[in-house]
């Protein structure tokens, strides 16, 4: 079953793996991107991508209704948009919790909201977000506080999706990844037991479950992928 897919945060390490793995199963897959391109590999996978500044409200806006305009068959979000620092209690101000707020959640937000009015239009929809596991585990986000919180909102996020969507067909799944295998997280931390990190692929493959016609049944999931930690 084909699907028109839109992706944000396709630039990354994960972004690209989903891309290409979604479009490997014939989906035609619609893309964001801000300050970086994207490498002419993952260029070659996208019918569509669209320039655009996902921390400004208006611009976010008008490019998801231009999407919409130009795509209208457009019937799911991947959105993986997103970033990580680090910060306990003591070590986390207002600056690093509001960079976070606004890379995690509304990044996620000023998409959703112009696409769940599209969805709602069209009868259905699916929204796939990102947290991660310190998003519902204490133990794992009290050095990541800024961090947890943010990703925290997401899974309310999407609480509220399918609470708002459950008589018209929109739904929205958590993926919870513990660390993901990328060449960053490997230079940030050069001692951890990589053999222990979930591999983007394994995330990849995920996300095409959730999409596919078994996925599409579940209702409000949250999948935790924490590999071998």
């Amino acid at each position: 079953m084909q699907r028109t897919i839109l992706i944000t945060g396709a630039t990354g390490y994960l972004g690209k793996e989903v891309v290409h793995h979604l479009h490997a199963e014939g989906n035609s897959i619609l893309a964001t991107y801000h300050s970086k391109e994207f490498d002419e590999s993952t260029k070659q996978k996208i019918a569509h991508a669209e320039h655009v500044d996902l921390f400004n409200e208006n611009d976010t806006n008008s490019a998801m209704l231009k999407l919409v305009q130009q795509h209208p068959a457009l019937d799911a979000a991947v959105l993986l948009a997103g970033g990580f620092k680090p910060g306990s209690i003591e070590h986390t101000d207002e600056a690093l919790f509001d960079e976070l707020f606004s890379l995690n959640f509304k990044t996620a937000w000023f998409v959703v909201k112009p696409l769940m009015d599209h969805f709602k239009k069209i009868g259905h929809g699916q929204f796939i977000f990102i947290a991660a596991r310190p998003a519902i585990s204490p133990e794992a986000g009290k050095n990541l506080v800024a961090y947890a919180l943010s990703k925290s909102l997401l899974v309310s996020l999407a609480e509220i999706i399918n609470a708002d969507g459950k008589a018209i067909g929109i739904t929205a799944s958590v993926i919870l990844p513990s660390t993901l295998d990328t060449p960053p997280n490997r230079k940030d931390m050069p001692n951890a037991d990589f053999n222990k990190w979930v591999p983007t692929t394994d995330v990849a493959q995920t996300i095409s479950f959730i999409l596919s016609p078994a996925g599409i049944q579940m209702r409000q999931p949250v999948y935790k992928i924490y590999g071998k930690s």
